[in-house]
C-alpha cells in the first residue's frame, strides 16, 4: 500500500470513539534497516493551525486495527490508563 492511498484519511480510536487528526497531516517514523512504517507522528495544532511544541501523538504501526475507505481505525490505551 502506498501513502498516497493512507493519506487524507481520518484516524480514529475504537478504545474511545475519539478522532486523532488526518494522515496528511502527520510525520512518519521509518526502520532504517527494513523500510518499514514504524509509527506515524500526529502534531498537535493549535488556533490558527500553529503547532504545538512538545505535544505530538505518537500511533504506532502495530496499533493499527482496520484501514477503511475512510478512516484508519486504531486501538491505543490513553498513556495515562493502564492496558489490562
Amino acid at each position: 500500500m502506498r501513502y498516497k492511498t493512507l493519506s487524507g484519511k481520518e484516524i480514529v480510536n475504537i478504545n474511545n470513539g475519539s478522532r486523532l487528526g488526518i494522515l496528511g497531516q502527520t510525520d512518519i517514523e521509518l526502520d532504517e534497516k527494513t523500510g518499514q512504517i514504524k509509527a506515524f507522528i500526529i502534531p498537535n495544532y493549535g488556533w490558527l493551525g500553529m503547532k504545538k511544541e512538545g505535544e505530538n501523538l505518537k500511533i504506532h504501526w502495530k496499533d493499527i486495527q482496520k484501514i477503511g475507505e475512510d478512516m484508519i481505525m486504531i486501538n491505543q490505551t490513553p498513556p495515562n490508563k493502564p492496558q489490562i
